[in-house]
């Protein structure tokens, strides 16, 4: 069983507490290890600008705002063999784990992986 690394814990700060729930939760069952990275929770809308500037990101952050601005998305990195790795098939089992955790708390949370339009398999997010 996995741990959230102190990082993780750190670049949680801000977001909505029921992906807190879900992030935790999910560590306890998931297969492969996972983290958040430093932009991975909540972004101002300077940080969430320059994400779109280099083109990391969908979003502007004014007028087409992301869901990290308010809180209510998550982006994840597995973490194997000691360092962040984004390969589909390790995003794929973090998913599971996290869709699997929401379910359970019951809470509704979309994957970016189902996306119809482009996926972005690192990225979950919350609605109310």
């Amino acid at each position: 069983m996995f741990v959230l690394g102190k990082n993780t814990v750190i670049n949680m700060q801000g977001i909505d507490d029921r992906l807190i729930d879900i992030v935790e939760l999910a560590i306890t069952l998931t297969r492969v290890d996972f983290g958040i990275p430093s932009t991975g929770g909540l972004r101002t809308t300077a940080e969430q600008a320059a994400l779109f500037t280099s083109g990391k990101s969908k979003a502007d952050g004014r007028t087409n705002k992301s869901y990290h601005q308010s809180g209510k998305a998550v982006d994840v990195y597995a973490y194997v063999d000691g360092k962040a790795n984004y390969e589909h098939v390790h995003l794929n089992h973090i998913a599971a784990a996290m869709l699997q955790a929401s379910a359970q708390l019951g809470y509704e949370l979309q994957w970016g992986g189902l996306w119809n339009s482009w996926q972005d398999l690192p990225h979950f997010e919350i609605r109310d």
